[in-house]
């Protein structure tokens, strides 16, 4: 089994982005979680949180388990 890091290419197996590609922006060893750019991204909303500011949508990328991951670069 190959070890995925921060920085590596990545191929999502399973899911929702199955078959999609990114590069490792962080991990989460103890919980076997993975951060990917561009996989398992999210809305999330926001409520003004003072007078004269506005709410905002903002894009999150979520965690995704290693086990739906499969290594292709290395990182160098």
């Amino acid at each position: 089994m190959a070890h995925i890091k921060k920085g590596d290419m990545v191929l999502v197996r399973s899911g929702a982005d199955k078959g999609k590609k990114g590069k490792v922006v962080s991990m989460l060893p103890k919980e076997g979680l993975a951060v990917v750019e561009g996989v398992n991204s999210k809305k999330k909303h926001r409520r003004a949180n003072r007078e004269g500011k506005r709410g905002q949508v903002i894009d999150i990328t979520l965690p995704v388990s290693i086990s739906k991951l499969t290594l292709l670069e290395p990182a160098k």
